[in-house]
């Protein structure tokens, strides 16, 4: 509603009032941003409540799922459904469906498994032609496999040593067959028990109650969690060796991936809750993983282990790696940690052209990476072809990053978005240099689920100090990992000799020598 005045106002009252209807409007701007952000972190936690299909909710079907009490997964897709302009949209958008591929036929049992013949005969009937009454005569056999398996047997291995002495001699001298290496010396349990309960724990993350309780339901065995730990934790002792054998590999090299992950530690004098300590990871791409345990997330955990490492080190934006390494190391950045935050902004608006746009952009960076590896491509011939089409992509991403963020609030997902990829920008676009460096730290990444989902189910670390032989662990199983190495023929072979092994000629027990000799034959 306009006011109109019967007579002008004097100066001297005109200016207050415009002054202060400027700083209402102001206020008003600020309050509208503050309220677009607030309903910006709602739907990104509704979206988080009602999973991935809720994205294509809009705000107002969003808010009436929070009325009701309990909301399936089927009737969120269901309501994904609803929006007609949305399903036109998708079916415009639809490439037409590939064509149905031929079955391929069921996959041959590998070769390499033993056959155990099953003969099944005919009936009694079947024995006697049904025309005459004679009985009939084998002509031959319908052949089929199928993959069969025994349960996990256990068994108590009896060991005879045998003892010799001369006969002839009063004062001879005993002697008695030696003993093969142990894990565990003078324990119960051979070996492949000691591996089994490494293997299960850590590479298939079944906590050692779990396994306790097997034991004792399908074996009849009764043993203590503090036994099995303590076969685990033996084992975990003797190869911080190769873990550090295989962190003096990855120094020696000139590029190291590095990310972290929180883990609860039980420790003294602290009840109610466990310390948060951290297991850091430093691998290279089809080279060695190395776990480092730390009671903190500082800097100093990092100057412990890299210490001069003067080469490549890529890693996300936490601000512990900066100011660490030799002089000359180069930090580089992840685009797929850069790219997340505008997926994270298309979640909170669907739709937003900028963002869209970003996002596209960097999928053409992608897609020079998969051209790089379907060719085949070695170091140099990759920064090439990134010097090529990837340096230009970059240009116009990082130009359409400042033009979106002139434009949008601060405090917005996609100004955060925009905020964040300018400040690692540097580092993010530094692969383009260097053709070993890979464009994200997935790699790292991936080597590190498996102990979050380890994580998940033994819930913490005992104490500190088994936080190294811990780490010591998870290093050569993701090693073993990464290298399709199996981990319990690894562990089978090297763990045991490890006690006797001269300690200079260590690098001979890592995953990677023992690939490398398995491969010479």
């Amino acid at each position: 509603m306009k006011i109109e005045l019967l007579q002008p106002l004097a100066p001297e009252l005109r200016a207050p009032i415009e002054e202060e209807w400027k700083r209402l409007a102001q206020e008003q701007q600020r309050l509208a941003g503050e309220n677009k952000l607030l309903q910006d972190l709602i739907r990104l936690m509704r979206i988080e409540k009602y999973g991935a299909k809720s994205e294509q909710l809009s705000d107002g079907q969003l808010a009436l799922l929070e009325l009701e009490p309990g909301v399936a997964a089927e009737e969120v897709a269901t309501e994904a459904q609803r929006s007609e302009e949305e399903k036109q949209k998708l079916e415009a958008e639809a490439a037409p469906a590939p064509p149905k591929r031929s079955h391929p036929g069921r996959r041959e049992l590998p070769a390499h498994l033993p056959r155990v013949e099953e003969m099944l005969a005919c009936t009694a009937q079947q024995c006697r032609c049904g025309t005459c009454g004679a009985e009939t005569k084998i002509i031959g056999y319908d052949t089929s496999e199928e993959l069969d398996m025994k349960p996990a047997e256990y068994f108590v291995r009896v060991i005879k040593r045998e003892k010799r002495a001369c006969t002839q001699c009063e004062q001879s001298t005993v002697h008695a067959a030696p003993l093969p290496p142990k894990i565990v010396e003078r324990g119960k349990a051979s070996n492949a028990v000691v591996v089994d309960v490494i293997i299960k724990k850590y590479a298939e993350h079944q906590p050692l109650y779990r396994q306790q309780v097997n034991l004792q339901r399908d074996a009849g065995v009764d043993l203590s969690r503090m036994t099995l730990c303590g076969w685990a934790l033996t084992g975990g002792s003797w190869l911080q060796a190769i873990r550090e054998a295989m962190r003096v590999d990855l120094l020696a090299g000139s590029y190291i991936q590095a990310d972290e992950t929180p883990v609860g530690v039980q420790t003294e004098g602290q009840t109610g809750s466990n310390h948060t300590a951290y297991l850091w990871q430093y691998s290279r791409p089809g080279g060695p993983v190395v776990f480092d345990f730390q009671m903190g997330r500082g800097r100093e955990g990092l100057r412990q282990f890299l210490g001069s490492y003067a080469g490549r080190l890529q890693s996300d934006g936490y601000g512990a790696y900066d100011q660490i390494g030799g002089k000359g190391i180069v930090h580089c950045g992840c685009m797929a940690h850069l790219r997340r935050g505008f997926i994270k902004a298309l979640k909170v608006a669907p739709g937003q052209p900028a963002a869209e746009e970003i996002v596209r952009l960097i999928a053409q960076l992608y897609a020079v990476e998969k051209q790089a590896r379907e060719n085949g491509l070695n170091h140099a011939q990759r920064r090439s072809l990134r010097q090529t089409a990837s340096v230009p992509s970059l240009t116009e991403l990082k130009a359409k990053i400042i033009a979106t963020r002139q434009s949008v609030l601060p405090k917005s997902a996609l100004g955060e978005a925009c905020d964040y990829a300018l400040r690692q920008w540097d580092r993010v676009s530094a692969y383009a240099e260097y053709g070993e460096v890979e464009i994200d730290n997935n790699w790292c990444e991936n080597a590190m689920r498996p102990t979050v989902l380890g994580r998940k189910n033994w819930l913490h670390i005992g104490s500190e100090d088994a936080g190294p032989k811990i780490a010591a662990i998870t290093s050569v199983i993701e090693t073993c990992r990464r290298l399709t190495v199996n981990p319990r023929e690894y562990l089978l072979e090297v763990l045991p000799q490890i006690p006797d092994w001269p300690a200079k000629r260590i690098a001979e027990l890592t995953p990677m020598a023992w690939r490398a000799r398995r491969a010479a034959g």
